[in-house]
């Protein structure tokens, strides 16, 4: 079977749809549409179902999914080794972080490994941390730099780097900053602005409210921190930030019993031989680790 027609399967399975795949993979409709007929044509059986413009996987597509997925990584693993038989640490490096950690934390990592490596071409998406993980998941980024999942994927391993210290703060004129200590259950009586319920950080939260039976009453969730901490410095609510993130315009406040963090660090895929950019980007990452 030719590679660049599985690539095309599996870049249509993943999108449901053969526009996006050939975006992505720089070509027209008509040829990824003519990598798939071919395909089809050499396993003697449609892989998609195509139903106005709904485009799903068959069974037979179902069934050729992990192993494509398979074929490509050994493939990639392939390429890999025989670069490394070279010595060099040099060729690109795709790596996703979410925007607070490419903001607070890789800066000066960054820096570091550009000028210790200067033949590695580091090519940087910026997104959700949760968004970063599927990227792993699916093959599409050799690492991830982000806040690591509270429950761990078995596919992926996590490396934790740094301890991140979670903070409840309120505007200095929010009824809530009267209280010290500030008891939990006062939280749930008041208007809160988090990270969405779904993130990792919302999760968090969320947990610590379900532990005490106590309601959230969120009253406006986004991913983008800056705005969150924009919103409560101004009154809207209170709100869960990094530590790292207060500034004269929040007080954080002391919860009685509470303690919250989560922890920043670099996943990638178990199955993935990971390049020696990659290798060398990880070992750069210990002398900025906590501890």
């Amino acid at each position: 079977m030719d590679t660049q027609n599985l690539q095309a399967f599996l870049h249509v399975a993943e999108t449901c749809s053969f526009s996006q795949a050939a975006q992505a993979l720089h070509l027209t409709q008509p040829a990824v549409s003519k990598r798939i007929a071919l395909l089809e044509q050499q396993l003697e059986c449609q892989l998609f179902d195509r139903i106005g413009r709904q485009v799903g996987l068959t069974e037979a597509g179902q069934a050729l999914l992990p192993h494509a997925k398979a074929v490509l990584r050994q493939l990639q693993a392939a390429r890999q080794a025989v670069r490394d038989l070279s010595g060099d640490v040099a060729g690109e490096l795709r790596l996703a972080t979410s925007h607070h950690i490419g903001l607070h934390r890789l800066p000066p990592v960054l820096s570091t490994f550009s000028k210790t490596y200067p033949d590695v071409q580091i090519d940087i998406d910026f997104m959700d941390s949760e968004q970063a993980h599927e990227l792993i998941l699916h093959g599409k980024a050799e690492l991830a730099v982000v806040t690591l999942a509270p429950e761990r994927d078995p596919n992926v391993i996590a490396l934790p780097v740094w301890q991140d210290p979670l903070d409840v703060m309120v505007a200095r004129d929010h009824p809530l900053a009267a209280l010290h200590p500030c008891p939990l259950d006062a939280l749930s009586q008041h208007a809160a602005i988090l990270p969405g319920l779904n993130t990792f950080t919302g999760q968090i939260v969320k947990t610590l409210f379900d532990g005490r039976d106590l309601q959230l009453q969120v009253s406006m969730a986004t991913n983008y921190l800056e705005t969150i901490r924009m919103m409560a410095s101004v009154g809207l609510g209170w709100t869960v930030l990094p530590r790292s993130m207060c500034d004269h315009t929040l007080l954080p406040l002391t919860v009685e019993d509470v303690r919250i963090e989560r922890t920043l660090g670099v996943v990638y895929h178990r199955g993935r031989s990971l390049s020696r950019a990659a290798r060398a980007f990880i070992e750069q990452l210990r002398p900025a680790a906590d501890g």
